[in-house]
């Protein structure tokens, strides 16, 4: 994204078909693939948005599924983190097949509702891969000089369960592994007496994990202050 405060980034309405060439692939865990690719005809994009990635075959039968940008727009690449899915068309692709030089059809950038405007103060209770969005949020405000409008509380099973787990805590981000215990926490899912200060000044929050996780984190979010008219939620998981 840019420094100059006046510019709009597409991606609030319709978007074309586009194709983008991957140029980095990568497997951080055995059930995760990154991928860097260059988008032609490339749209800047907010943090919390979200691209369309389909897959033709050859009798033109397609699948398409929905990630979010884990890139700040700055980046001259997009970047995603796909979970591979047991039995997803497209997950299982892009972990097991795609190369590095493939090009594949996007759509995006897309989602006016979880897209952060960076300069609203905001928090962001993220799980799993879902924390994504909340990396492009750190990143984007990280290079706009605006870290201090935004809070992060990433939860995951373990420090090699938890995506981007050393770059959020270097971030400053709050995390809490609910299987792994700390020197600074025990073992467990964040508590109220640990979200209710991240809560103080933000206007907006970011919900985004699992369906579990998501209703979970949005009972924790109002339980411990904020209103449920603020909290913008976006879950993940097996589409039919």
């Amino acid at each position: 994204m840019s420094g100059d405060e006046s510019f709009e980034p597409g991606g609030t309405g319709a978007t074309a078909w586009t194709t983008g060439r991957i140029i980095t692939k990568d497997l951080p865990a055995p059930h995760l693939v990154r991928l860097r690719m260059h988008i032609e005809d490339r749209q800047r994009h907010w943090p919390g948005q979200h691209y369309l990635i389909r897959l033709r075959a050859p009798d033109d039968y397609t699948a398409q599924r929905s990630y979010s940008v884990a890139s700040d727009d700055s980046d001259p690449l997009v970047e995603f983190l796909v979970e591979r899915l047991p039995g997803g068309e497209v997950s299982e692709f892009l972990a097991d097949v795609a190369e590095v030089g493939d090009v594949l059809e996007l759509r995006g950038p897309i989602g006016r509702w979880f897209r952060w405007d960076t300069q609203t103060p905001a928090v962001c209770l993220v799980g799993g891969t879902g924390v994504v969005p909340a990396v492009a949020m750190l990143r984007a405000a990280r290079h706009l000089g605006r870290s201090d409008l935004l809070r992060v509380m990433a939860v995951g099973r373990s420090p090699e369960e938890l995506p981007y787990a050393e770059e959020l805590a270097q971030a400053g981000a709050a995390i809490a592994f609910t299987r792994h215990p700390t020197s600074d926490r025990p073992a467990g899912p964040p508590t109220e007496a640990e979200i209710t200060p991240l809560l103080a000044g933000a206007d907006v929050a970011y919900v985004c994990g699992s369906a579990r996780f998501a209703e979970f984190a949005e009972n924790l979010l109002v339980e411990s202050g904020m209103g449920a008219e603020a909290i913008r939620v976006e879950r993940f998981g097996v589409t039919g």
